[in-house]
């Protein structure tokens, strides 16, 4: 059996989508400087984007975005929005119980998409994201929990993607051998640990998998200050809620899925 060849035009297409898909408009020469192509010939690439409808060129900036258009590639993948509709009384219960603030991310691209969260109903909040908010996959209790527990497949396929970008958070994916160790001790653990300095102090993230029937939909992550909560002590009281609530939305998942595919047979018959 002979192999494909690949269609290296379209591959070039795609990453032009990918990079324009993570930022809010971008040049030809940051484009082109993404995906590692000449100016002229990632050009051509964003204008044919722009002549299928997927994108244009905003007059008053010259930058190129994303149309509406691009959503239609994803009407069959809805997985992400069926996981945000059951989760979201779910992270509120949770947040009622902790008060600090807790969100759910799924990967989108190259980085993670904050699709639910409860930081305007938490008073600890120091910071408000909004669903839509993204954050680097390696830089992030949420990213490296999809890392450590997603397929192998998938785990080795974006960290060539990372270890290719030349943004400096994506930088540790290019020591293969360092991040797969901390992955394995990830998953050993059973969640994601992140610190990240702020101004006032420091703040940490535990992030744990949502799983329906062995497969992961997301990560549920809470965020608090490291000096209000000793890491030891947050364990303790965080991680078997965050736990609980990942496996309630993995179960309701699967029982609506269950549910749907049964309304699908019966109309069909």
């Amino acid at each position: 059996m002979t192999s494909t060849r690949p269609i290296r035009a379209l591959i070039r297409g795609l990453d032009a989508l990918r990079v324009l898909n993570t930022k809010d408009g971008a040049t030809v020469s940051e484009v082109a400087g993404e995906i590692d192509l000449p100016r002229t010939t990632t050009y051509r690439i964003l204008e044919t984007l722009c002549s299928a409808g997927y994108a244009y060129r905003a007059e008053s900036d010259d930058r190129y975005r994303l149309t509406i258009l691009v959503r239609g590639l994803s009407d069959g993948y809805d997985d992400e929005v069926w996981v945000t509709q059951i989760g979201k009384p779910y992270i509120y219960d949770l947040c009622r119980d902790i008060v600090w603030p807790v969100l759910i991310a799924t990967l989108s691209g190259s980085s993670m998409l904050v699709r639910q969260t409860t930081d305007h109903k938490s008073p600890l909040a120091v910071e408000h994201y909004g669903p839509g908010f993204r954050v680097p996959i390696l830089g992030s209790a949420s990213g490296i929990c999809y890392l450590a527990f997603c397929t192998t497949n998938q785990r080795e396929t974006l960290l060539e993607l990372l270890a290719r970008s030349k943004q400096p958070e994506d930088h540790p994916a290019r020591n293969r051998v360092k991040i797969r160790k901390d992955l394995a001790e990830t998953r050993s653990r059973g969640f994601a640990i992140h610190h990240r300095p702020r101004r006032v102090s420091e703040e940490t993230t535990f992030s744990v998998p949502i799983l329906a029937s062995e497969r992961l939909l997301a990560a549920l992550t809470v965020r608090f200050s490291s000096s209000a909560v000793p890491q030891g002590a947050a364990v303790e009281r965080f991680i078997p809620k965050l736990r609980h609530t990942a496996e309630l939305i993995g179960q309701e998942f699967d029982k609506q899925q269950k549910s749907e595919g049964g309304a699908d047979s019966g109309s069909a018959a």
